[in-house]
Formats: structure tokens, C-alpha cells, sequence
């Protein structure tokens, strides 16, 4: 049979055939199920399947993967999360604020396991501490306020002229990481310009305003939506002559400037170990919150020429990465 008799894929989810019919192909072996929230199907749950795999876990094997894929529309996330606990999930991975906090609302028992780069796990009352998360969530998180002052000052040290910078933000869960960054400015003497997101097509309005307004670079904050819409980020800040750094160094790799910061799909992998611990029996509230301790800096030079900038060769000696 073929493998679209297997798949359907309904309103942006991909849903696996029912648990009875599956444990009937695989000899009637009931495998645990993994349910997981995630944007799109791209390299970072690629990184995580790979995890699963590298941990000993393969679809169909020894697990049943439920993969539901939101694809923008965050209003069903809820559902998603309704659904899979339904389901019966031995453990739910979730990916972004909206993705958690509709996983924590549909269940008090099943494991939980989370990558979020926007949020403080425990201002937001998912944990109690990092050390001892102490309920059915855990999972790996960014501390921005440090990130946000380092991204500035590479950025200055590569358009040394830099004293009005734009940051790029998603209102709908990036609060935390805006003020965090705009505080970081706030310290550097620059003046520092809002832009805020919620969806798509306010992402050309954003770029429009910041020639309006000639701001001199900008800081490219976190979200699904802004890393599903990096191909037009970068287009647009090109076609505004703006310099940008990110976290992500999905930016630069396709023509963004700069990028400062943890490599998300080590996250995404990193998160299936902490799924594999707990399909052994760990206990997710004995699973501190891990943040990642590596941050590397990745340079497009061919970008830099385009906008008509010389990069210190002082600040290319310390690049982890120089995109010719």
C-alpha cells in the first residue's frame, strides 16, 4: 500500500493512523506514543527525529510518533494538545510559549518536554525552579538579557556608526525577550526603535517603517514565525540596506548578516534525549531545565560587501563561521 494510505494531513496537522490499526501491523505490541506541537516540519524536528534515533527510538520500532504541525495558525494548538492527550501519549514535545502552555492546560500527568527561546519557565509558573522543576514539565530554554547586550555589541563592532537600531519582535509571545533586549540597548546609548509582529504579512509594514524611519541595523528576536519567515526577513532587510543580527544562524545562511547565538537544531536534538530519559522512567520534575552554555558567531561576508562594509578582520579572527 502506499504511504499516502498511511498519511493524512488535516489542516496543517499530520496524523498518524489510529493506535489499534498500527499495533496490528506491528504484531499487536502496544509501543509508547510520543505526541508532539511543533510549527513546521523543518530541520529542527528533523534534529529531534535524528535525536530520537541516535537515542534508540524509531517510528514504528519501538515508538508511534503523533506529529502535529500548527504551520501559523497558533488558534489550534489547543486542540492539537486536547487531541493528543486523548490519545494517551506517554510524553508530549512541545516547541514555542503557545505549544507549552496548551500542553500544560490539557494535562497535569503526562511528561512534558519543551524548547523555548522567548520565555522564563519559571516567572511563567511552568517549574519551580530550574533545578527541580518539580511538575510534569521540563526542557531546554534561552536567557536572553546576556544574549541581547553580546548581540548589540557585535553588531556596533561591525557598523561601528550604529546609534539607531529596530528590533524585530513577535507581540504574540516574545514580550520577555523584547524587554530584555530593549534594557540591553537601553545600557549602550542607542536609541532603540519597537517593531512589532503578529503575523506575516505585518513583517513588509515593519521593514517599510524602518526606512521611514532610518534606523541604522537591527536586532532579529525569536519565533516560529519569524524563523518560518527568515527567507523574507532577510530579502526585505537587504532591500533596505540594514544591517540585522540574529540568534539564528539560519539568518546568515541565507543572506542575513550576523548571527549570535545557541544552534537550535542542537536544541531540538538535545530535547529528545531528555524524551528518550523519560520513556525509561526519569521523571520530568527531577529533569533540571537546561540552557545552552555554546553560542557561536556566524558572518556573512558576501552579505557585509553587499551593503558596502568592511568587517574588522579582528572580529572575523573570532567568527565561528565566515559565509564567503
Amino acid at each position: 500500500m502506499r504511504r499516502r494510505d498511511f498519511l493524512a494531513v488535516i489542516g496543517g496537522a499530520v496524523l498518524s493512523r489510529p493506535l489499534e490499526t498500527r499495533a496490528q501491523q506491528l504484531g499487536g505490541e502496544k509501543l509508547p506514543r510520543i505526541g508532539s506541537i511543533t510549527s513546521f516540519p523543518n530541520e529542527n524536528f528533523e534534529a529531534f527525529i535524528q535525536g530520537l534515533r541516535e537515542a534508540g527510538y524509531v517510528d514504528g520500532r519501538n515508538i508511534l510518533l503523533e506529529n502535529r504541525f500548527h504551520r501559523g495558525a497558533v488558534d489550534r494548538i489547543h486542540a492539537f494538545a486536547v487531541e493528543l492527550v486523548r490519545l494517551k501519549c506517554s510524553v508530549l514535545f512541545t516547541g514555542a510559549a503557545y505549544a507549552i502552555d496548551a500542553a500544560m492546560n490539557a494535562t497535569s500527568t503526562i511528561p512534558i518536554i519543551g524548547v523555548d527561546l522567548e520565555s522564563d519557565p519559571v516567572a511563567k509558573g511552568w517549574v519551580k525552579s530550574l533545578a527541580r522543576p518539580a511538575g510534569n514539565f521540563t526542557g531546554l530554554f534561552l536567557d536572553i538579557p546576556e544574549l541581547a547586550g553580546k548581540q548589540i555589541e557585535l553588531l556596533k563592532e561591525a557598523v561601528p556608526t550604529i546609534s539607531h537600531l529596530a528590533i524585530l519582535w513577535d507581540a504574540t509571545i516574545g514580550l520577555t525577550q523584547f524587554q530584555a533586549a530593549q534594557m540591553a540597548m537601553n545600557s549602550s546609548r542607542i536609541t532603540v526603535a519597537s517593531f512589532p509582529i503578529r503575523d506575516i504579512e505585518q513583517i513588509r509594514d515593519a521593514f517599510t517603517r524602518a526606512e521611514r524611519e532610518k534606523v541604522h541595523g537591527m536586532i532579529v528576536l525569536t519565533s516560529p514565525l519569524i524563523f518560518n519567515q527568515r527567507l523574507q526577513i532577510v530579502d526585505l532587510a537587504l532591500k533596505a540596506r540594514l544591517p540585522t543580527i540574529s540568534i539564528f544562524d539560519a539568518f546568515p545562511k541565507v543572506g542575513g548578516l550576523m548571527a549570535y547565538g545557541p544552534s537550535l537544531t542542537d536544541m531540538f536534538k538535545r530535547a529528545a534525549t531528555y524524551v528518550g530519559q523519560v520513556l525509561s522512567g526519569a521523571n520530568p520534575g527531577e529533569l533540571p531545565i537546561e540552557r545552552p552554555t555554546r553560542f557561536e558567531l556566524v558572518i556573512n561576508l558576501k552579505t557585509a560587501k553587499a551593503l558596502d562594509l568592511t568587517i574588522p578582520p579582528v572580529l572575523l579572527a573570532r567568527a565561528d563561521e565566515v559565509i564567503e
